[in-house]
């Protein structure tokens, strides 16, 4: 839901700021994402979608009705059948999720619920796969692998087939099914997973590797090879203010050369010259009245 949100936020030209938290249930309402804008709070993506377009941050004003129609229709299709196989990837295969997911997500949690909680995120994507695709013929949970990977593969055809050769799905210019295709298809695209399969399907569909792309190079500055704006960002405002500072030091250093030019000027002092002892010690009271 977060890269969904952050790119509808994009396309419709939000003001919106990213804050990272590590725990959660810090958050107003709980649970992530929320948005808080002065007073009001909202949580759910579906609810601050809405609360953007009230604002009049609507990335479909230029949508005819039918158009409006597909979108609502290609979204329940990516949440029918492409999002059981995203779970299924991220959180209950059991290599990606040791491998990936689980450090992943108990690096950014406070020990000891970094021991418990990717567990228990594990086990509730289990369970929404198996309440929502369990269910007769498919009776063995192998069975509902095959299936859920089935349909997300036909899922993924079909929207390299609407997308075709356009930059966008609607034309060249970006709507609210292009952040829900961005937001489903992207950690896909982009994360390391030793297993596949998903990914390889995908990558076998250009036009649709290419629109996820397209929006990370132009609306979130990051590179095909995957470096990360917020890297560069960070990294230019801190040679910037290396720069600035380096320069405050150079200024103050002239400045005291000039002081020192036009200050009166004192022949050196001559330094006195320490005289030691025949045995080689400085000869001081100390040493003479030594033993």
């Amino acid at each position: 839901p977060q890269s969904l949100l952050q790119a509808y936020a994009k396309f419709s030209g939000a003001p919106l700021t990213v804050n990272t938290i590590n725990n959660s249930w810090r958050a107003p309402k709980g649970d992530v994402p929320v948005l808080i804008s002065e007073d009001i709070v909202i949580s759910q993506p579906a609810k601050i979608l809405n609360f953007l377009r009230k604002q009049k941050y609507n990335a479909d004003y230029e949508l005819s009705a039918k158009q409006g129609a597909d979108t609502l229709a290609y979204i329940a299709l990516l949440e029918e059948k492409l999002l059981p196989a995203l779970l299924h990837t991220f959180w209950v295969e059991a290599e990606n999720y040791c491998s990936v997911t689980k450090p992943w997500f108990a690096s950014r949690i406070p020990f000891p619920l970094s021991l418990y909680l990717p567990g228990k995120m594990s086990r509730e994507a289990l369970n929404r796969i198996l309440l929502t695709r369990g269910g007769p013929p498919l009776y063995s949970f192998t069975e509902v692998e095959a299936q859920i990977y089935r349909d997300a593969k036909e899922c993924l055809n079909l929207l390299s087939k609407r997308l075709g050769t356009s930059q966008f799905f609607f034309g060249d210019t970006p709507t609210t099914l292009d952040a829900f295709v961005f937001g489903f298809l992207a950690p896909i695209y982009k994360v390391c997973f030793p297993r596949v399969q998903l990914q390889e399907h995908l990558k076998q569909l250009p036009n649709l590797c290419r629109f996820c792309d397209d929006v990370l190079t132009c609306y979130f500055r990051l590179t095909v090879s995957g470096h990360s704006p917020a890297g560069q960002d960070t990294a230019d405002a801190n040679l910037q203010k290396l720069t600035q500072l380096v320069n405050k030091e150079s200024n103050l250093i002239e400045k005291m050369d000039d002081n020192l030019r036009k200050s009166p000027q004192h022949p050196p002092r001559k330094l006195t010259t320490l005289k030691l002892a025949a045995g080689g010690e400085e000869s001081s009271p100390l040493n003479r009245l030594s033993p």
